[in-house]
């Protein structure tokens, strides 16, 4: 089964961390991606850019209207995300742990995947 794990956090917390801060974070990181890469169970992750490089289509109207900013405006954003293949839930609750234990503050969404696009997960 293949699961999106979401990260959220503070982005003013995340962004005012110093750069030593943020890569003292990303080697604690690294040590899960690494377990996870061996055992083959990681996909694609990413690293989203602030909300304010977002932009928004809204689909409701014609022609569809687009604006600056992220889509819902929270205490919390959607800072990345990565994708992993676990046996069950409580598996990928492992790895939401594991990444939660080397990651500060926030919340990990652990959400199941049904694939749009059969065979594009890496072997």
């Amino acid at each position: 089964m293949h699961y999106a794990l979401l990260c959220y956090n503070s982005e003013a917390v995340v962004c005012s961390w110093t750069k030593a801060e943020d890569d003292a974070v990303m080697d604690k990181l690294s040590v899960v991606h690494e377990k996870l890469a061996k055992a083959g169970k990681l996909g694609p992750t990413a690293r989203l850019m602030p909300t304010t490089a977002a932009t928004t289509l809204f689909k409701n109207s014609e022609p569809p209207v687009v604006v600056d900013g992220p889509y819902a405006e929270t205490k919390e954003q959607l800072l990345g995300f990565y994708i992993i293949d676990c046996e069950n839930l409580e598996e990928a609750l492992g790895v939401a742990r594991d990444l939660a234990r080397a990651n500060p503050g926030g919340a990990y969404e652990v959400r199941p995947l049904r694939l749009f696009m059969p065979g594009t997960f890496p072997a």
